[in-house]
């Protein structure tokens, strides 16, 4: 399985969800980088994928995006090929 990164805040419910999300679809461990405790980390985040809004997901060295974009790739069936490195 592929290592899952996730910038996130504490109080993001789309984080919740695409949390959720990657669990029900195995993924036991995730790199959680707190934007909301180290404003750095934001910079960081926006440099690497142009947003600025979290959740912001790499899975491997992909970034799919944010909540909407991960639970668009799952409805397609990508989300699984691409947690297995396929």
């Amino acid at each position: 399985m592929q290592a899952v990164k996730m910038y996130t805040t504490q109080v993001c419910p789309y984080c919740v969800r695409a949390k959720a999300l990657l669990k029900q679809r195995g993924v036991e461990n995730i790199d959680e980088v707190r934007v909301d405790l180290n404003p750095a980390e934001r910079e960081s985040m926006m440099a690497l994928t142009g947003r600025r809004t979290v959740p912001q997901i790499f899975i491997g060295e992909t970034h799919v995006g944010g909540c909407d974009d991960l639970v668009a790739l799952d409805q397609r069936g990508a989300l699984m090929p691409l947690l297995q490195g396929a």
